[in-house]
C-alpha cells in the first residue's frame, strides 16, 4: 500500500512537488535510487533487485513516474509482467503527457492491478491498471492530491482521510531554502489517535511488511534549476533525509 502525494502549482517556481513512501515486504531486496540501468542512462530510480524494475524514478528531461499496487494486488503473479517495467517504459518519454499517452495503450491484463502516476513540471496523470482491459488516464488536479491502494483523492481510504487535509494545510516545501520539515514529519507519521493502523503515513514493519523507505522530489520550472530529491533508505523517521545526486 504505498503512497503518493501530489502538489501542482502551475506558474510557481517549483510547480510540482511529490512525497513518496514504499510500502513492501522487507525480504525483497532493493537498491536505493541511482543510475542503475546502462541502458538508460538518463534514469535514476530505485531498483527492485528481484524483477529488475522500480517503484519510483526520474529522467533527465524531468518526468516522474511512481507505481502502487491495488488493493488485494500486493506482489507478483506467474504469467503476468512486472509492474515495476512500467515507471522505466514512461521515463523513456521525454514528457509526462507522452508517457500517459503510449502507457494507455498498454494491455492491462498483462499486469496485476496497479495505479500509476506520470508527471513533469506541466501535467500530471494517474493510469489505473485493473487486471484486464484497458488502462484508464485522468489528470491530477492542480492543488494537493493523494493517492494509496485505490482512488485518487478518496477519502474512504483510511490514510487519505486521515493525512489528505494536513498536507493541505501544511507549509509547502521550499526546495530552494531546503525547507522540507512539514513534508518530512508527515511523511513519517503513525497513525493518528483512534484511527486503525492501515492509516498511518509510515507503517511499522509487522509480519514482515512495511514501509521501507520515503521520497520527496521537486520540480523546478523549465530554465530555472535542477530537480531535488531527497530520499530516506528506511521507515521515515528511523533514518535520517539525504540527498540524491541527479
Amino acid at each position: 500500500m504505498c503512497t503518493v502525494v501530489l502538489l501542482r502549482r502551475p506558474g510557481h517556481a517549483w510547480p510540482l512537488v511529490l512525497g513518496a513512501n514504499r510500502d513492501e515486504m522487507a525480504a525483497r531486496p532493493w537498491r536505493a535510487p541511482g543510475r542503475h540501468w546502462p541502458d538508460r542512462p538518463e534514469v535514476t530510480a530505485g531498483l527492485d533487485e528481484l524483477a529488475g524494475g522500480s517503484w519510483l524514478g526520474l529522467n533527465d528531461e524531468g518526468v516522474i513516474a511512481a507505481v502502487m499496487n491495488r488493493e488485494g494486488a500486493l506482489g507478483p503473479e506467474a504469467g503476468r509482467r512486472s509492474r515495476g517495467e512500467l515507471v522505466l517504459e514512461a521515463l523513456d518519454h521525454a514528457d509526462a503527457a507522452a508517457a500517459a499517452r503510449a502507457l494507455s495503450a498498454l494491455d492491462a491484463a498483462a499486469y496485476r492491478a496497479f495505479n500509476l502516476i506520470l508527471a513533469d513540471d506541466r501535467g500530471a496523470f494517474w493510469l489505473k491498471g485493473t487486471g484486464g482491459g484497458r488502462v484508464a488516464v485522468a489528470p491530477v488536479p492542480e492543488g494537493v492530491s493523494m493517492i494509496a491502494s485505490g482512488e485518487l483523492n478518496d477519502r474512504a481510504h483510511p490514510r487519505i482521510a486521515a493525512w489528505l487535509p494536513s498536507f493541505e494545510a501544511a507549509a509547502a516545501p521550499d526546495p530552494a531554502a531546503g525547507g522540507w520539515a512539514a513534508w518530512e514529519e508527515m511523511m513519517a507519521a503513525g497513525p493518528p489517535a483512534g484511527a486503525p493502523a492501515r492509516a498511518a503515513m509510515a507503517l511499522a514493519g509487522r509480519d514482515g511488511y512495511g514501509t521501507l523507505s520515503g521520497s520527496l522530489i521537486a520540480l523546478p520550472a523549465a530554465g530555472t534549476a535542477g530537480p531535488a530529491w531527497r530520499f530516506c533508505a528506511a521507515r521515515p523517521g528511523t533514518a535520517p533525509w539525504q540527498d540524491v545526486a541527479l
